[in-house]
């Protein structure tokens, strides 16, 4: 019996699947949620004090810091990377 995804790329799957762009989007949430923690365990900086330093709340910072959930402005990823001392920076491919 042969399988007709046997062989072929992920990304072609997906593209068939129609899930693709759902797909790369979480993975990009997931990879930014885990630079910003690192970053923040890295400077000894706690989920309060970061909240504070940029002006949002606790459950603001909590929604960015979650890898699923995919509702975060960009506005707040900026916040959260000066914070940090990094800058924001955003490709079209």
């Amino acid at each position: 019996m042969k399988h007709k995804n046997i062989g072929s790329k992920l990304d072609d799957f997906l593209r068939e699947e129609g899930i693709l762009a759902e797909v790369e989007k979480a993975a990009i949430k997931e990879v930014v949620a885990k630079q910003i923690s690192q970053l923040m365990i890295s400077k000894k900086i706690s989920k309060v004090e970061m909240a504070r330093m940029m002006g949002t709340s606790r459950s603001a910072l909590d929604r960015l810091l979650d890898p699923k959930n995919q509702s975060v402005s960009l506005r707040t990823l900026d916040k959260a990377a000066t914070s940090l001392g990094k800058r924001l920076t955003i490709q079209i491919t």
